[in-house]
């Protein structure tokens, strides 16, 4: 499967906005933070134009994919699902992606970053109601209860991480720093994905 190998600030430069992709570090060493940062990657980065209604929609959909780590066709099939359950399908997308386990593990702070939770959970160390699962795509449910094994739980740089994690678990989700467990309340909501996306927008993009 294919993955972008490139420069994580030039796709938040191209947003022109943080998407938090390397974790804490874009908070003390960003490229948006400088001077050339401000323009968009690329010779053609500092031309002001304005956005067409297709860039927005473009951008958009453009954000959630990389927020998520997903190829195109990974995301095209998430949007399909959502298309296929009741209700809003910019709603069901959003609570699709936000119910990745890769995504839980960084949400209940067990990893600095997303890539780092996929990492987890491809390693194997990421452990669903007792049972290994090292598919970053799972789809966790309410009720289920996310760990990491016993030997790993022992990690000085995990545990250090946990300590100094001053990012609390979103309402759906809730994590004990003692038992290093985190625990799956209730389905998210529309607007609690951690940063902003306007799926009514990604939704007119692939209505097109």
């Amino acid at each position: 499967m294919s993955r972008y190998l490139g420069s994580a600030c030039k796709l938040c430069r191209s947003q022109k906005e943080k998407l938090f992709l390397k974790g804490t570090r874009c908070s003390t060493n960003c490229a948006l933070d400088k001077k050339r940062g401000k323009n968009g990657p690329g010779q053609h980065g500092a031309q002001r134009t304005k956005m067409s209604d297709y860039a927005r929609h473009l951008r958009q959909k453009q954000k959630a994919r990389r927020l998520y780590g997903l190829t195109e066709q990974q995301f095209r099939h998430y949007y399909e699902d959502a298309e296929k359950m009741k209700g809003s399908t910019g709603d069901n997308l959003l609570k699709l992606l936000e119910l990745r386990l890769d995504n839980v593990v960084f949400r209940i702070g067990l990893a600095s970053s997303k890539k780092m939770a996929r990492q987890l959970v491809n390693h194997g160390i990421v452990l669903v109601n007792g049972q290994k699962i090292n598919v970053p795509r799972y789809q966790v449910k309410i009720g289920d209860i996310i760990t990491v094994n016993s030997k790993y739980k022992t990690n000085a740089q995990l545990k250090n991480w946990i300590e100094k994690n001053a990012i609390s678990a979103p309402a759906w989700l809730s994590f004990d720093k003692n038992k290093i467990e985190g625990s799956v309340i209730s389905e998210p909501l529309a607007g609690e994905a951690a940063h902003p996306i306007d799926s009514q927008l990604i939704v007119e993009y692939y209505s097109k």
